[in-house]
């Protein structure tokens, strides 16, 4: 799977998805975002539809 299609996948599949990139990979939202160029408003406004925000102490959405 391309990363560059992710946020056309079910809402579910990318909270799944973005919490692995960054638990194992990036050490932030803004570096996920930067190493796989999503969009912030996109992917903000893709975790909002779920009830999902970005914890920064965690560094996941919860």
């Amino acid at each position: 799977m391309e990363i560059n299609n992710l946020l056309k996948l079910d809402g579910h599949i990318v909270l799944g998805i973005v919490n692995e990139k960054l638990r194992l990979e990036c050490n932030s939202v803004d570096e996920l975002l930067s190493r796989y160029e999503l969009d912030n408003d996109e992917l903000m406004e893709k975790m909002a539809e779920l009830g999902f925000q970005y914890d920064p102490i965690n560094n996941q959405f919860k």
